[in-house]
């Protein structure tokens, strides 16, 4: 057995119990929402794929600062969450710390991550406008790095960072920009419950209570329409990045059937590729990167009516065929990180993208 068949196999054994039993004892119409995502359907990596992502890792790769760092700062902490981004998309090639060709990059990224973690936990520059974006990131990387290498000192780090985002939960169950428990969200929401989902996989206990009051909170933010607003005690409209980031949230807080869900979905195929143009929308990578997400965990005809549409568009519309990167949305690095995420969901190496329920 080849290291790729033995990867894809570690995946499926790893799904959670409880998960493989929900699934069995669904209706048919709720097994179409609730499919095994480590499923193969229709032709995914295409020997086009593969040569677009193996250029975008390459230039990605040269692209990484002497800190182990990549992206630009504009002062959201935009560089912490690019190289958080950055690193998941190394890793979604199958490199690990010290293993496979981009080893080494991935090393240099948590080096960075070791480096600027404060004694509070925060992995970002405590005055960016957007700290707790990057420190949602970041902290999903670490629980990737640390539940595949279980490295003493990343693990150290992860502690304390999810052990902020905890204590930065605010009465309604979200948050926000910056770690204090005031006001929230459903974009930065998504950062931490996807950080809590990696940390519980890789073996952090987390109080149940947490994600329930999460999940409470992003109920709070759907519409009618099966979409989602940015902030729960508003009235606002729905938008397609957003309720991608919603649908997102339902499957990584422990919803694997449900009307909520079937109706986020719907409201997140109206924006397929080739069916309404994305590629015009302000935030395109962050909308895919989540949306990719919900359908590869949704499984069955969500995934393989989505994914080769987004796929295709990605390398023929948004890849710089000179370079191997992707147009450029807040950095070049950002984008191109975005979208190799994006395009090597089919390799399902990552245990955050397998659809493990709570506790799994």
């Amino acid at each position: 057995m080849n290291r790729r068949s033995l990867q894809k196999l570690t995946v499926m054994v790893a799904m959670s119990a409880s998960l493989v039993a929900m699934i069995s004892s669904a209706s048919a119409d709720d097994r179409v929402i609730a499919a095994q995502p480590s499923q193969v359907v229709g032709d995914e990596l295409t020997p086009q794929a593969q040569q677009a992502i193996a250029r975008g890792l390459a230039w990605l790769a040269s692209h990484q600062l002497a800190d182990g760092s990549f992206g630009v700062d504009h002062g959201y902490g935009d560089v912490p969450a690019t190289t958080a981004l950055a690193g998941l998309a190394f890793m979604s090639a199958g490199h690990l710390p010290g293993r496979g060709q981009y080893g080494s990059v991935v090393a240099a990224a948590v080096d960075y991550f070791c480096n600027i973690a404060k004694e509070s936990g925060l992995l970002a520059p405590q005055l960016a406008r957007g700290a707790m974006y990057a420190h949602g990131y970041a902290t999903l990387f670490l629980s990737q790095v640390y539940g595949m290498t279980a490295d003493p000192r990343v693990g150290e780090k992860l502690h304390k960072a999810v052990a902020l985002i905890i204590q930065s939960q605010n009465s309604e169950g979200g948050w926000r920009y910056t770690p204090v428990p005031l006001d929230a969200d459903i974009s930065v929401t998504i950062c931490q419950v996807m950080a809590l989902r990696g940390a519980i996989d890789a073996g952090l206990n987390v109080d149940p209570q947490v994600m329930q009051r999460a999940l409470a909170y992003v109920r709070r933010c759907q519409n009618a329409d099966g979409g989602f607003r940015y902030i729960a005690n508003n009235a606002g409209v729905s938008a397609f990045e957003r309720s991608a980031a919603g649908a997102a949230t339902l499957y990584y807080a422990g919803v694997f059937q449900g009307d909520d869900l079937t109706h986020a979905l719907q409201y997140v195929s109206q924006f397929q590729p080739g069916r309404m143009k994305t590629e015009k929308f302000p935030h395109y990578y962050y909308g895919h990167y989540y949306a990719v997400q919900a359908m590869f965990l949704a499984g069955g005809n969500w995934w393989s009516n989505w994914y080769p549409p987004v796929r295709d568009e990605l390398i023929n519309i948004r890849q710089d065929q000179k370079t191997g990167a992707f147009v450029g949305e807040i950095s070049q690095e950002y984008s191109t990180a975005c979208a190799l995420i994006v395009l090597q969901m089919p390799n399902r190496y990552l245990p955050v993208f397998n659809g493990k329920g709570p506790g799994g």
